[in-house]
């Protein structure tokens, strides 16, 4: 993922956001990053964007935002591509790393540094409630 840009970059991952606030989900193809957005959507989180995402500098931090030909839009394997209202831009709180999964029962801090600002990490978690986790992740935080 690139480190340092001035411009606008994409990534391959999906984005969703609660009262401004993003989580950018990342992964393999098929490792579930559209599968997380949706039950976290279930669960009142809006889509910012899927599969790809544009993260840009914005002041101290990062904006998540949506390219205009698939806003809107979020596959659903065996389903197919399904309409959503796309939320407005969101500030990047958390990176959701599922290539790695969380093995600690209260894992330490983790940060990921994205054009040039350190963002809170995650690893996946096979606990039936992980996304009912990130969804308070991104209504409150977590405790430092």
């Amino acid at each position: 993922m690139p480190q340092d840009d001035a411009s606008d970059t994409i990534v391959h991952a999906t984005a969703v956001a609660i009262d401004g606030r993003a989580a950018l989900i990342r992964g393999a193809s098929g490792s579930g990053k559209s599968a997380l957005a949706l039950e976290t959507m279930a669960l009142g989180a809006g889509l910012v964007a899927d599969d790809r995402v544009i993260l840009r500098r914005a002041g101290t931090g990062i904006e998540c935002d949506a390219p205009p030909a698939i806003r809107g839009l979020i596959e659903a394997r065996g389903v197919g591509l399904l309409r959503v209202t796309a939320c407005a831009p969101a500030r990047l709180c958390v990176v959701v790393d599922l290539d790695r999964e969380e093995s600690a029962r209260l894992p330490p801090l983790r940060h990921v540094t994205l054009l040039s600002c350190d963002v809170a990490l995650l690893h996946k978690s096979e606990q039936t409630h992980f996304a009912a986790a990130l969804v308070q992740y991104l209504k409150g935080g977590r405790k430092e």
